[in-house]
């Protein structure tokens, strides 16, 4: 590999972005390549970034000299090389994926035909930390302890099968399965049967991509502890954040609860843990920053080192907030060439970042699981990741913190209080049984916070709970304290408001934990109103506390802001911000339905606000994401994202002289939605937003009523308030139906019914349906789905064009690939869209951002939903039409006419050129979900394809979201087709390009005929069940290793057929890509020609005007 001169900065360096959002490894990436942009820029050095996503802020035109929305691989970054020619190359910021990628670069001998160097860690340091065998031997070396383990791997099955036995003989069960070079744990897990560990060795070996795993004595009740370490090139070390896992060793850390900093060490033991994790970067020589996890005994006597990550990690993101201090600016400017000692702090302005961080407050970390959203998937945590996002809270103490992380998490049953109505039967069992059992019911999960302080509520002792799972008895302690509290709430009842001095100390105490008004409320049976009214009356509101990085010892310039009742009464450790001055409100953690796309336009909106000269202060509570940076806006608010919690920053920046401080709630998602109306009811003024039109748009009811006046289709349906209403509706427009609940995210239990039965279990799983939020139940109408999104002053109604699904309708907007500008539509279509959009938006009376959908049917054109803020697709809209969708909707909210600024009503010019959004799926870490697309949302993420084709196009989103199966080789090469009959029209648009590609076909029974009628052979594989004629069952198949493509369609009836549901299933237990939708599975078939031509295709960076101007024309 070609290196240059030490100390010598490059003027232009290539930055390699995360790609989509997946569990393992989400918006913490896009934060650190965001600030690792800005930092360089503000060195004056070029930069280049590459991403395949275009929902973070990341991709902005803004944030980089030349972006490539381009597909994250070998081929199209060296041609990014070649034409850009940049002299650094920066991968360490980027999360597993950038780090694999400049692995494979050197592999592919890129840096040897190209005048470029790998900037911060080298690849020697990258190679050691992440081979395990390398990794073991360097600890090995420097007297660093490690747990007993064995290395699997070998050249052929046989030398690998040889390999895994010796290694179960040496370990012993239980054991942990670690895949080399993977993220989020993937493939690996904690095993304690022999059949759990051979499947674990082949997902295992199968994930890494180096085909190596490390089988590791499972050291079961140790404590996980993690250092985020800092080193640059003159081997200066600092240990910038300690941070405890509330679960002990065996729950991946991005599923655990997180505390920050170590509050259970002995100094001395916190001592020895950071010195071994300042010995360990040293002796990798990374340069930048470093995540070391390590393992310690319960008695303290022990600890091992479990892994390192030789680049910014998810843990430096929390690291980052609950500091304050900017690793990932900070690891951008020593991969230049700074040093510590001479790079600024930029959060106090006066100090170096040759410093180790104070922390005078207590950080939670609480992870939010995607279950919600598949309720059949195996809940049960080990040392694969499966959560898709996490909240942070900040207090003086633990419990406060833990009960506003909470508060935080936006998901039914996350109150402190929740419990399941089973799990009361279950403990009495227990109980009954002298204990026996509890082990499994504390068994670690999802639910298992919850579960303990149920079992505390009723008497379990904390040496009880600690012996059923391991968790340390401080934290036990603090458990029972908050359980202790809520106990004596609900016995006070409605006293608890009382004027006596016992009552105001438990109201006081009750706070100085953090617990909600509406939790007290739900204890005590008093009106969350009214405890909030006596809250005032005794003046018992939270002061906001400062994070500054070094514990109020230096002046911070640009500081921010956590609430605690410790400093209830103290003046404040700041002025409210200058006026003018707005509110931003983010969208909390990120979840399946609500992602990253409402961070951008969050961020957006900010930065338009201080364009403008306003201060903008926003609130989220969410570590990963843009909005939650130092300079994201003029201050920022850590907080749980609840009426109660933003009235309270409201409060705190409206002095006595100022008005009421004015909040947008159109910009984060559902989430700020549904505060709207109690913050109109509080008497904060809404910019930009209509809580008029936001019930017109989200009561089913009127909603129904509106688009009948004005004569606009929707799909005969109506509204039902009762189960037996819901029944009889469906019965009187037929099955199949669409069943659509108010207010929800991400099609959150939307679903079909294709019967009763069907119909009565969706009932239940949804719950009681209220008056006045009733069900909305449609006929199920197949057609052409468009989407489309626009910015409204209330006259002016400007598109900036329309997206067309490539699935037809039913399946979910977000799971869709999408192409702008739309294929299959004609031009008197999209103009008869426009018109019905335009007539429906005036008439509700929105201003600002407005999102639709619509069915284009033969018969005509059906309006499904329209939805009064930001959507999903803004940031995609934006970037690829290049028209600033956020600062126009500010604009509008600001007073201006989208006159004033040059715009007119209608579509925007059409584009030079095709882009195309595609989903991107985890559902490969989530063990018994069905990967069937339906009208409930299952992608976590999405990317982006440009091309001058919608089939180049299309062809590189595919690449950039993992949708083609890997190109065939020998005994790896089977494609596995199972096509319901209504999809058998277009099975020789499936088949035919996986033939010529060189993938071998297996069909089911009546798919076989089907292919042999075309002319086209496939191999047998016999329905399950079926015995006899010496053909491999179906699943079998799946199991060889020599399957790489499933695609199976259900057919559209009630109920999932046994064959096709164990098909799909037994794929993703593979691995094996799975698609169930047939426009989906043609498009990747046909995308096949574009990867085995991606050298010809062409890219070029995307313009600040998108593909519609001068510039964007450029792109193409």
């Amino acid at each position: 590999m070609r290196t240059h001169a030490t100390g010598v900065m490059p003027k232009s360096v290539l930055i390699i972005g995360s790609g989509p959002v997946v569990i393992g490894q989400a918006a913490e990436f896009d934060y650190a390549g965001t600030q690792a942009c800005r930092a360089l820029r503000a060195e004056g050095i070029r930069t280049i970034l590459v991403n395949s996503n275009p929902a973070t802020i990341m991709t902005d035109p803004s944030v980089a000299d030349a972006v490539y929305l381009e597909p994250l691989t070998v081929e199209v970054i060296e041609r990014i090389i070649a034409r850009e020619e940049p002299e650094g190359l920066l991968a360490g910021l980027g999360g597993q994926t950038a780090l694999n990628l400049a692995v494979a670069l050197d592999q592919a001998g890129v840096f040897e035909r190209h005048p470029i160097r790998l900037l911060g860690t080298p690849l020697a340091a990258i190679r050691m930390a992440e081979d395990r065998e390398l990794f073991r031997a360097m600890c090995d070396r420097i007297g660093q302890p490690t747990a007993p383990s064995a290395i699997v791997e070998g050249g052929d099955e046989a030398e690998r099968e040889d390999a895994a036995r010796r290694a179960l003989a040496a370990i012993g069960l239980p054991a942990i399965v670690r895949p080399a070079f993977t993220l989020g744990g993937t493939g690996g897990g904690i095993v304690d049967t022999e059949g759990a560990y051979w499947e674990k060795i082949r997902s295992g070996l199968r994930a890494s991509p180096i085909g190596q795993v490390m089988v590791e004595r499972c050291l079961v009740g140790w404590q996980e502890i993690e250092y985020e370490v800092m080193r640059d090139s003159e081997g200066t070390c600092i240990a910038v954040c300690s941070m405890e896992n509330v679960d002990p060793l065996g729950v991946h850390t991005g599923d655990s609860i997180v505390v920050a900093p170590v509050q259970t060490l002995p100094d001395a033991v916190h001592q020895r843990l950071r010195s071994a994790s300042l010995d360990i970067i040293r002796a990798l020589g990374v340069e930048g920053g470093c995540n070391v996890q390590l393992a310690l005994s319960p008695d303290y006597s022990e600890y091992v080192v479990i892994e390192v990550n030789p680049r910014v990690s998810r843990s430096s993101a929390l690291a980052s907030k609950a500091t304050g201090y900017p690793i990932a600016r900070v690891a951008a400017q020593i991969a230049i060439g700074r040093t510590l000692r001479e790079i600024p702090n930029a959060v106090t302005g006066t100090t170096v970042a040759a410093f180790e961080p104070a922390l005078d407050y207590v950080v939670v970390k609480l992870p939010r699981f995607p279950f919600d959203k598949f309720p059949g998937a195996d809940r049960n945590l080990g040392s694969q990741m499966k959560a898709t996002g996490e909240v942070m809270a900040i207090d003086r103490t633990f419990g406060a913190a833990l009960n506003k992380a909470l508060r935080s998490m936006e998901q039914k049953g996350s109150e402190s209080t929740a419990e399941e109505a089973t799990w009361g039967p279950e403990l009495d069992a227990i109980a009954a049984r002298g204990g026996d059992g509890l082990r499994g019911f504390l068994r670690p999960s999802d639910s298992r916070l919850w579960r303990i302080l149920a079992a505390m509520r009723r008497g379990v002792s904390a040496d009880e709970v600690h012996a059923a799972t391991g968790i340390t008895r401080w934290f036990l302690a603090e458990f029972a304290r908050l359980v202790a509290i809520e106990g004596r709430v609900l016995e006070a009842g409605r006293t608890l408001i009382g004027p006596d001095p016992a009552s105001i100390s438990l109201l006081a105490t009750a706070k100085r934990s953090a617990i909600g008004d509406h939790e007290l409320a739900h204890l005590s049976g008093i009106e969350s109103e009214r405890i909030a009214v006596r809250r005032g009356q005794l003046g018992l509101t939270p002061g906001f506390a400062m994070v500054d990085t070094c514990a109020a010892e230096f002046a911070a310039a640009t500081p921010y802001f956590y609430s605690t009742y410790a400093a209830a009464g103290s003046p404040p450790e700041a002025a409210s911000v200058k006026r003018p001055a707005a509110l931003v409100i983010g969208s909390g953690p990120v979840r399946i339905g609500q992602g990253i796309e409402f961070d951008y336009c969050a961020v957006r909106a900010a930065e338009r606000l201080r364009e403008r000269g306003w201060s903008a202060v926003m609130a989220n509570s969410n570590p990963e994401t843009v909005s939650t940076d130092f300079d994201a806006s003029t201050r920022l608010y850590f907080e749980p994202l609840d009426a109660e919690s933003i009235m309270e920053i409201v409060r705190a920046e409206s002095p006595e002289g100022e008005s009421t401080l004015p909040a947008f709630v159109q910009f984060g998602g559902q989430t700020p939605l549904n505060l709207a109306a109690p913050l109109a009811a509080a008497g904060v003024p809404l910019l930009g937003a209509s809580l008029e039109a936001i019930d017109e748009t989200e009561d089913r009811v009127r909603f129904a009523a509106l688009l009948d006046r004005l004569g606009v289709l929707q799909p005969e349906g109506g509204l039902a308030r009762s189960r037996e209403e819901a029944l009889a509706l469906a019965a009187r427009i037929g099955y199949p139906v669409i069943v659509r609940p108010s207010y929800v995210i991400g099609g959150l239990a939307i679903d079909f019914a294709y019967g009763p039965e069907q119909l009565e279990r969706q009932l239940e799983r949804i719950g009681s349906i209220a008056p006045d939020r009733p069900l909305r139940i449609d006929r199920f109408l197949e057609g052409i789905e468009i989407d489309i999104d626009a910015v409204t002053d209330g006259e002016t109604v400007l598109i900036p064009g329309l997206l067309e699904h490539v699935e037809l309708a039913g399946v979910h907007s977000g799971d869709s690939i999408a192409v702008y500008p739309p294929q299959r539509v004609s031009a008197e279509q999209q103009l008869e869209l426009a018109r019905i959009f335009e007539r429906v938006v005036r008439a509700i009376g929105v201003r600002g951002l407005v999102n639709a959908q619509f069915i284009v049917r033969a018969e005509g054109i059906y309006l499904i939903e329209v939805n009064p803020r930001a959507s999903r697709t803004v940031p995609f809209m934006s970037k690829v039409t290049g028209i600033p969708m956020v600062p126009l909707a500010v604009d509008i909210a600001l007073g201006d006419s989208l006159a004033s600024h040059g715009y007119a009503s209608g579509i925007a010019s059409r584009p030079i050129g095709v882009a195309v959004k595609a989903p991107a799926f985890s559902t490969a870490k989530l063990r018994g979900v069905d990967p069937t697309l339906g009208p409930f949302m299952q992608s976590t993420g999405e990317v982006i394809g440009i091309g001058t084709t919608a089939e180049e196009a299309i062809g590189k989103a595919l690449i950039a979201a993992n949708l083609l199966p890997p190109p065939p080789r020998e005994r790896r090469g089977t494609v596995l087709l199972s096509i319901a009959d209504r999809d058998k029209a277009t099975l020789e648009r499936l088949a035919r390009p996986l033939v010529a590609a060189g993938y071998r076909l297996v069909a089911t029974p009546g798919t076989r005929s089907a292919l042999a009628d075309i002319g086209i052979l496939a191999g047998v594989a016999q329905p399950i069940g079926k015995m006899g004629g010496g053909e491999p069952q179906v699943v079998d198949i799946i199991r060889t290793g020599e399957t790489v493509l499933v695609v199976n369609t259900p057919a559209l009836q009630s109920g999932a057929l046994r064959d096709a549901l164990e098909i799909r299933l037994a794929a993703v237990e593979e691995g094996v890509l799975c698609l169930t939708a047939m426009e989906t599975a043609v498009a990747a078939a046909e995308a096949l020609a574009v990867r085995a031509d991606i050298g010809a295709v062409a890219i070029a960076p995307l313009g600040a005007l998108g593909l519609r101007g001068a510039s964007g024309a450029a792109t193409i």
